[in-house]
């Protein structure tokens, strides 16, 4: 298992480079308003435990033979509609603590649309990656979670700090 698993390491070594970088494209916003990096954590970890929900309910699908390619569309869809209404729910209950502790109502607002959002991107790469990975013969109770926290920390990220910048 330790090559395995130490490639896939190194690979999520790479990506959190990569998530580290976009932080970086908004090191000026960050310095202005620095109250954005209390939040920052919150929307990747919501979006990195959404995706690994789904991701989990696809890998079961898979490991059990209830899910194949073509189902695709079916848990897709169930997928997406239920992180935009958990999405909601945890970015509407964020917003309003962020406000009681900051008295910021952009901020809130910003912080509770990028968790949304958020929430839809793990859905989607929660669904495709681990049957792109399947098809791909590559293992994706190994691969999945370094791709797909990837997509949700680098989504997050900018999302949120695009939308502050904005």
């Amino acid at each position: 298992m330790f090559p395995k698993r130490l490639v896939w390491l190194l690979i999520n070594l790479a990506t959190a480079i990569l998530a580290a970088s976009v932080i970086g494209l908004f090191e000026n916003s960050i310095r202005e308003l620095a109250l954005l990096a209390v939040f920052m954590p919150i929307v990747a970890s919501m979006g990195g435990i959404g995706t690994t929900q789904t991701a989990t309910v696809v890998v079961r699908g898979l490991a059990l033979g209830d899910m194949s390619a073509g189902h695709l569309w079916r848990v897709l869809r169930k997928e997406t509609t239920l992180a935009l209404t958990i999405g909601l729910a945890n970015g509407l209950v964020m917003a309003v603590i962020a406000y009681l502790r900051k008295g910021q109502a952009l901020l809130a607002g910003i912080i509770a649309v990028a968790m949304t959002l958020n929430m839809v991107v793990a859905a989607v790469v929660g669904v495709i990656i681990p049957l792109l990975l399947k098809s791909f013969r590559v293992d994706p109770v190994i691969a999945s979670s370094v791709i797909i926290t990837t997509f949700t920390d680098v989504f997050g990220f900018f999302s949120f700090l695009g939308l502050a910048t904005l």
